[in-house]
């Protein structure tokens, strides 16, 4: 009868266990919904507060990966790029397949190439690329590698990495004809050595290559004929203070355009993918 007893209890024990577990667990369901619906709604840092109150009650950690993963995602999508690394790493450590380490360690490439530390977003690309697991997932390691090079104004190389995927690929395209557009700062800054205004010509800014070239020949003029005539001190005074004066900033002012130029060439195409592209995005 003590035996009978005692095996009566500890089934009542452990159907009492099994009630809290499966009451723990409903509520747990719960407050994961609750959280995923603030995510949906996209009150993300109202669901980070919701995610970490879950992570806290998971007890055996069930719900590590998937929550980890959606904290880090609300940081991302609220600009909080340095907190999703860190919690997009913690969902990687948590991970139960290759598909979840994959996705984890693209996620993490995907905000370094959003808060522009392009080396880092290589290295981790390479280190991807260079692991046996991945091997079928080499066009978009490639796809991404490209974003991180348009991202840091690198275009040919951003080219050359959609070709590795197609070379008809229309990020290809694009990343071809921005780096055709853009202007070359070391040709401007040379022509205008040798040719005052050229640069700006160049560049497409007709009026101030105009006033340097007319400025810079003027001022030359009466440099030379001042020598010429023995006037040594009007010479000096007008070729050094005046004439190089002129002579160095229309070389400056033929670099800022080409670069100004440049600088609105790339800030276009990057409307245009922020804006009109319909792929994935960083």
């Amino acid at each position: 009868m003590q035996i009978i007893g005692r095996l009566i209890i500890s089934l009542i024990v452990c159907l009492v266990c099994c009630a809290h577990h499966l009451n723990a667990q409903d509520a747990l369901s719960r407050q994961l919904e609750h959280a995923n619906n603030m995510f949906e709604s996209e009150l993300y840092f109202d669901a980070i507060t919701e995610f970490k109150r879950l992570l806290f009650f998971d007890k055996f950690d069930v719900y590590e990966y998937d929550v980890n993963y959606k904290i880090a995602l609300s940081y991302k999508y609220g600009g909080k790029f340095d907190q999703s690394i860190v919690y997009f790493k913690k969902a990687e450590q948590s991970s139960r397949s290759d598909d979840e380490v994959y996705n984890a360690k693209v996620q993490i490439i995907r905000a370094n190439i959003l808060r522009r530390t392009t080396d880092n977003a290589l290295q981790l690309l390479e280190d991807v690329n260079n692991d046996s697991r991945f091997f079928n997932k080499r066009d978009e390691i490639n796809y991404w590698r490209g974003w991180a090079y348009m991202l840091s104004d690198n275009w040919e190389e951003a080219a050359n990495s959609f070709s590795l995927i197609s070379y008809d690929h229309p990020l290809r395209a694009l990343a071809v004809k921005v780096d055709d557009d853009k202007y070359s700062v070391t040709f401007a800054k040379v022509i205008s050595y040798i040719l005052p205004g050229f640069g700006q010509f160049y560049t497409g800014h007709y009026l101030s290559g105009l006033m340097s070239l007319g400025w810079n020949a003027m001022l030359g003029y009466f440099t030379i004929n001042a020598f010429v005539e023995d006037r040594v001190f009007d010479g000096i005074f007008i070729g050094n203070l005046l004439w190089l004066r002129f002579y160095r900033g229309n070389v400056q002012n033929a670099e800022k355009f080409a670069e100004q130029e440049n600088v609105r060439i790339a800030n276009q195409a990057l409307r245009y993918l922020k804006n009109n592209y319909v792929g994935d995005r960083p």
